[in-house]
């Protein structure tokens, strides 16, 4: 008589049958399947022996059943992704969880250099400047009305201009040192006296046909003489003064010639060149 040769699990012959030989001993293949097998988390059927398993985070799968749960496409060999134990094909994923980008409105794949301002988001190399059109990357840029500057293009295209030299004026030049005269912006060391050149910037001054003076150039070169003390009159900071047809006075100067009394507000008499308080006109020579 022939040696046993049974199935280890239901005892029944294997000669001439297909089997597995295990360190337990041989099963015939459905015995062999329904004590070994892994059971598909797709389908929730058993993985046969002579099946392609494939196995992610500790589930199971047939190699038809693993596949995108969107577009059913197989990630047997594909790259995928888990989004809420979900299995994704990249292009299921980028659609529904990726951004677009905002300049091309492509979709910015995972892993991929993207750049992200103001709630959007763009391709690295979609992320241009405004102005010359060369990728902003990691440099320092200025937002405009949903359009994006370097720096350079930035202050060529709005950066205010000196009005003497016109050459630019950055931002920082204005709120650091630059002066704004007659609602135009000048460099500090631009803004000098017509006459001598002395620097403004921080003196009074005051202007003639829109060019700025010093005190000094405009009382020598257009104020009125006193004609007592023969100095300028310029009438700035708040100097008062007094004319009488074609000649001027300071406050402070505008006295009787014989006694000195103040005639600011008085009565006078003009004698020739001089100016004589009501007393001393009536007192005679």
């Amino acid at each position: 008589m022939s040696e046993a040769f049974d199935c280890a699990k239901c005892s029944e012959s294997l000669y001439g049958r297909k089997y597995i030989q295990t360190d337990n001993g041989p099963y015939c293949v459905p015995c062999y399947d329904n004590t070994f097998a892994n059971t598909c988390a797709e389908c929730q059927q058993l993985i046969g022996h002579d099946s392609r398993e494939l196995f992610y985070e500790d589930r199971h799968f047939h190699e038809g059943c693993f596949r995108c749960c969107r577009c059913q496409r197989s990630l047997a060999d594909e790259p995928f992704t888990c989004q809420d134990s979900e299995l994704l094909c990249n292009d299921c994923y980028c659609s529904a969880f990726s951004s677009q980008c905002s300049a091309c409105g492509e979709t910015v794949m995972p892993g991929s250099r993207k750049l992200e301002y103001g709630g959007q988001t763009w391709h690295e190399h979609c992320f241009l400047c405004s102005g010359c059109e060369q990728p902003l990357g990691s440099r320092s840029f200025v937002p405009d009305k949903g359009a994006h500057y370097c720096v350079p293009c930035y202050e060529n295209k709005f950066a205010p201009r000196c009005a003497r030299c016109s050459k630019m004026l950055p931002p920082q030049t204005l709120t650091q040192g630059g002066v704004t005269y007659r609602d135009q912006p000048w460099h500090r060391e631009c803004l000098v006296c017509t006459g001598c050149q002395t620097p403004l910037a921080g003196q009074q001054f005051t202007s003639r046909d829109d060019d700025p003076y010093c005190v000094a150039c405009f009382g020598e070169l257009f104020a009125p003489k006193c004609s007592s003390c023969k100095r300028p009159i310029t009438g700035l900071g708040g100097g008062k003064y007094v004319s009488f047809e074609d000649r001027h006075w300071h406050h402070s100067c505008f006295a009787c010639a014989r006694c000195s009394t103040s005639l600011v507000g008085q009565g006078f008499v003009p004698d020739g060149d001089k100016v004589l308080c009501q007393g001393c006109s009536q007192a005679g020579p």
